[in-house]
């Protein structure tokens, strides 16, 4: 079975940076890796996403330049990081993986337990 462990997650001041870690276990060869984050009273969102052998890495255009996705060189580490953050960026973070089809969250069916990030201006 697919396991998924975020770690990470903090409190930061506006404009400072995070990098969140995702430990993985299982065959997550064939899949999609991504993070979602979810903000009280927001539906959740895609932040970024990668296919498992580290290509086609995909983010939305409103992050995009701020947050990297990457891995580590044995591919069972997923990280997110993060940098310029604002006040917008808090919520609960989390790591799942699945089929595709990012940014949504319908085909990804494994999913961590998720780490708290808190941006204050």
């Amino acid at each position: 079975a697919v396991q998924l462990v975020e770690s990470g997650g903090g409190s930061v001041q506006a404009g400072g940076s995070l990098r969140l870690s995702c430990a993985t276990s299982g065959d997550i060869s064939a899949s999609w890796l991504a993070w979602f984050r979810q903000a009280p009273g927001k539906e959740r969102e895609g932040v970024a996403a990668i296919h498992a052998s580290g290509t086609g890495a995909r983010y939305p255009v409103s992050l995009k330049g701020r947050f990297t996705i990457s891995q580590d060189n044995s591919k069972t580490t997923l990280y997110l990081q993060m940098n310029d953050l604002s006040p917008e960026d808090t919520g609960m973070y989390y790591c799942a993986a699945g089929r595709g089809g990012f940014p949504s969250a319908r085909d990804f069916r494994n999913w961590g337990q998720g780490t708290q990030v808190t941006v204050s201006s």
